[in-house]
């Protein structure tokens, strides 16, 4: 398998690392001309990331030249890309790190945001999908309309409403490869030079990329316990829109307080400022019914995002845009220029998947699952570390927040607890210039079994006691 170092400790974002970390060893001539690289998949589940992230890195390189795609072989060394440096140009990993490189076969993983892959609806879900490519017209084989096929955009406007009080028409939908997609046309609709966007801190390094690579200013803006602090959002200088995961803040876990929430959509209306809905997690929720969304209480200012990443799988490369009707027009037209159109074939089969019923039956076996996963985790937690865990975020969604309040994460730490053969992931991955969030961790159970959970939480306990 392909060596690569990357620093999970690092203010840099995990896809700038692999492309760096890539092109170094292309420039250097340590990958040679022609040489096949191992797929998005296999890398990503080596390095223990998502498939998303080792696919952005790989389309960069592709972009530039280092790489290139054969379709139906894989993706090779260019030629011609050997250069040697003059210096060291790749990423410093501190000693502490060089755990996250080695073979992953026996280790737990707590990653945050992945459900359980080993139990995607398989035979239905290919049967769907033979059912739509032996069924559909000729048509459906060529080119489709940007914003996406109108009969997945009908069931999801139909479906956001009754489970979310998102109002919107069919036509206010664009289809999307995924979430991250959908937040750069965002981005690329919204910005011009010297603006300013509002974001949740802490908040994943790969959103703050995202927009900081759009040439945006971010103010960080600190969340609590009951969601973002409204009273921080700046008074003189307002944002161009203001990012929030009102149902499940990634990663505290909060959830937005209807106070906050109508504070929020005062100062939108006040400023003119939009708010940008992440919908995150919102579907498991362990107790009551899922809150409601932002864009329900005014569609007029509020751009709603979601993806099936944490439905059904992270694979299933679709997401989708609720926009105010002033950004349809001009969204398909950027949707249009950057990919076409997502993957019609697969757009057909979901919709298909949600009108008969199945998603929502899915989302109810995954909740049980979830919830057992979850409620073991916490007992095994206060059972190995008694009087020493507070235990939060968990009311909703495939992660909770651990702090352990004799402890700080540090890298030399991570290293020791790594060296048990279980991945943790500390809160200052997502608030990195923090102190008061050194002793905690986010720790993801969706893909993780019972036994599993077991095993890995007596690891911890080897870990941090060393």
């Amino acid at each position: 398998m392909l060596w690569l170092s990357i620093d999970r400790t690092s203010d840099i974002p995990l896809i700038r690392q692999i492309y760096l970390e890539l092109r170094r060893q292309i420039l250097r001539g340590e990958l040679s001309s022609g040489q096949r690289l191992p797929s998005s998949r296999e890398l990503a589940a080596h390095l223990g990331v998502s498939r998303n992230v080792v696919l952005e890195a790989y389309d960069q390189l592709i972009s530039e030249g280092y790489l290139e795609s054969k379709s139906g072989s894989g993706t090779y060394v260019a030629q011609g890309a050997y250069w040697e440096l003059t210096s060291d140009q790749g990423i410093t990993v501190q000693p502490s790190d060089r755990s996250f490189i080695v073979t992953t076969a026996d280790l737990i993983d707590f990653r945050s945001g992945i459900p359980a892959l080993d139990h995607f609806p398989r035979k239905l879900w290919g049967e769907l999908t033979k059912r739509v490519c032996l069924e559909a017209s000729a048509a459906t084989f060529g080119y489709s309309t940007p914003e996406g096929c109108l009969e997945l955009r009908s069931v999801l406007a139909q479906y956001l409403r009754r489970t979310r009080g998102v109002h919107c028409q069919p036509d206010q939908i664009v289809i999307t490869s995924g979430a991250a997609q959908a937040f750069s046309l965002v981005g690329q609709l919204l910005l011009s030079a010297e603006d300013t966007i509002a974001l949740e801190n802490p908040t994943t390094p790969e959103i703050r990329e995202i927009y900081s690579t759009l040439g945006a200013g971010l103010d960080l803006i600190p969340v609590d316990d009951r969601g973002i602090q409204t009273q921080w959002l700046p008074a003189s200088k307002p944002p161009k829109f203001i990012l929030v995961t009102p149902s499940h803040q990634f990663p505290l876990g909060s959830v937005l307080t209807i106070q906050r929430r109508i504070e929020l959509l005062q100062y939108a209306k006040a400023t003119g400022s939009y708010i940008v809905e992440d919908d995150y997690d919102s579907e498991f929720r362990y107790s009551g019914t899922p809150v409601s969304s932002l864009q329900g209480l005014s569609p007029e200012s509020v751009i709603y995002i979601g993806s099936f990443s944490k439905i059904l799988s992270p694979a299933l490369r679709l997401g989708y845009l609720v926009l105010p009707l002033e950004m349809v027009q001009a969204c398909r037209r950027l949707k249009r220029l950057i990919d076409l159109h997502s993957s019609t074939f697969e757009q057909l089969a979901l919709a298909e998947f949600i009108q008969a019923g199945h998603l929502e039956r899915h989302i109810a076996r995954m909740k049980k699952l979830y919830r057992q996963r979850r409620d073991t985790l916490k007992q095994l937690l206060n059972e190995y570390f008694p009087e020493q865990v507070r235990i939060s975020g968990d009311s909703t969604g495939l992660h909770l927040v651990a702090e352990l309040n004799e402890i700080d994460f540090s890298p030399d730490r991570l290293h020791k607890i790594e060296q048990q053969r279980i991945r943790i992931y500390p809160m200052s991955i997502y608030a990195p210039s923090q102190e008061k969030y050194q002793k905690q961790i986010v720790m993801g159970f969706g893909n993780v079994a019972i036994e599993d959970i077991k095993l890995g939480i007596q690891r911890l306990k080897r870990g941090v006691m060393e």
